[in-house]
C-alpha cells in the first residue's frame, strides 16, 4: 500500500527546502545590491547627473540666470559647428589625424610586450619593464619640460650633440615645426604610454596555455613560429577590445598633452577638440557653443563604440557587449 502520510511529509519537506533555497538566493541578491549601491550612487552623481548641463547647448546661456529662464535657441549651436565658425573643421581634422596616427601605432605595445617576454634574464626584463613604464606616471607638464630641455635652440642637449657631430649647421626647433608636429606628438605619446600599455599584454600572455608552447617545441617550432602561431592569436582578443575602445575615443585624444605642447607656430596642427572646447568655453565664455561641441563629441563616441562592437561581432564572432 502507498504510504500517503510519508508522501505528504516528503512533499512538504521539499517545498520547505525549495522555499529556503529561494529565500537564501534573494538574501544574497540583496547583499550584492547593497555592496554595489555606493558605486552606483557615485556613478549617478558624477557621471549622469552632470548630463543635465547638456541643456545649455539649446539656449543662449547667461551666467546667473536660471536655466528655466534662458532663451531657447534649438539647434543653433550644433549648426554653428559645421558652418565654419571658429575653425571647427580644422580642429576636427587635427583630432582625427592625431587619433588615427595613435590607432595605427597601437600594435607597438603588443610588439614590445612580445619582445620583452623573450628576454631570458628575469632581472633584466623587470628593469626594462620598470623603466619603460615610468614615463606613464610623469605629468605632461614635466614631459614638456624634458623635451624643451632636449630640443630648445639655445642649449638643448639634442641640438648641441648634433652640432658637435656636424650633422646640422644650425639649431633646429622641432617643438615649433608645424610640418612635423603630428608625427612628433605621436612619437611622444608612444614613448609615454608603450611601457604601461605593454603590461596589459604581458598579463594576457600569462593566460596562454603553456602546453601549447611545449607542444610546439616537440614539433620543432622556432621562436618566431611560436610567436606567430601561439602568442599573437592569444593576444588578439585583448588587442581588439583595446582597439574598439580606442576607436570609440577617437574624438577624445587628451587635453593635457596637446595643451602644453601648443605654441603660436604649431597651434593650427595641435588644436584638438578637447583644447578647443576649453578655449571656447572658458577663455571666450561661449558656454552654449562649447557645451554643444562636448555633447556632440560624447554622442559620436557612443556611436563609434557601437559601430566598432558590431564590426567585431561580424568579423570575429565576439563582442564586448
Amino acid at each position: 500500500m502507498i504510504d500517503i502520510k510519508r508522501i505528504q511529509s516528503s512533499s512538504a519537506g521539499s517545498t520547505v527546502g525549495s522555499s529556503s533555497f529561494f529565500t537564501d538566493k534573494r538574501r544574497n541578491g540583496i547583499k550584492m545590491l547593497l555592496l554595489v549601491l555606493p558605486f552606483l550612487i557615485f556613478i549617478f552623481i558624477f557621471s549622469y547627473l552632470p548630463l543635465l548641463g547638456w541643456s545649455y547647448a539649446f539656449c543662449d546661456y547667461k551666467v546667473g540666470v536660471s536655466i528655466f529662464k534662458q532663451h531657447y535657441v534649438g539647434l543653433k549651436y550644433f549648426k554653428m559647428m559645421f558652418s565654419g565658425v571658429g575653425n571647427f573643421t580644422i580642429v576636427l581634422r587635427n583630432t582625427l589625424v592625431l587619433s588615427g596616427l595613435g590607432i595605427l601605432c597601437s600594435p607597438v605595445p603588443v610588439i614590445f610586450a612580445i619582445m620583452l617576454s623573450r628576454v631570458r634574464n628575469g632581472k633584466v626584463a623587470k628593469v626594462i619593464q620598470t623603466v619603460t613604464s615610468f614615463p606613464n606616471f610623469i605629468s605632461w607638464i614635466l614631459v614638456y619640460a624634458l623635451f624643451f630641455a632636449l630640443f630648445n635652440t639655445n642649449d638643448g642637449a639634442v641640438n648641441i650633440l648634433l652640432l658637435k657631430m656636424h650633422l646640422i649647421s644650425e639649431p633646429t626647433n622641432i617643438l615649433a615645426n608645424a610640418d612635423a608636429a603630428w608625427y612628433f606628438q605621436t612619437a611622444v605619446g608612444i614613448w609615454k604610454g608603450t611601457g604601461w600599455s605593454a603590461i596589459i599584454y604581458i598579463a594576457a600572455m600569462s593566460g596562454i596555455d603553456q602546453e601549447l608552447y611545449d607542444a610546439a617545441d616537440v614539433d620543432g617550432a622556432g621562436s618566431f613560429q611560436k610567436i606567430l602561431h601561439i602568442t599573437v592569436p592569444g593576444l588578439l582578443p585583448t588587442y581588439f577590445v583595446l582597439l574598439m575602445l580606442a576607436i570609440a575615443n577617437i574624438l577624445n585624444n587628451g587635453f593635457d598633452h596637446y595643451w602644453v605642447f601648443q605654441n603660436s607656430l604649431v597651434t593650427d596642427r595641435l588644436e584638438v577638440l578637447d583644447t578647443y572646447i576649453y578655449r571656447i568655453g572658458i577663455q571666450s565664455l561661449q558656454y552654449s557653443f562649447s557645451t554643444a561641441m562636448g555633447m556632440a563629441k560624447s554622442l559620436v563616441s557612443v556611436l563609434l563604440l557601437t559601430f566598432a562592437n558590431r564590426l567585431s561581432k561580424v568579423f570575429r564572432g565576439e563582442s564586448i557587449f
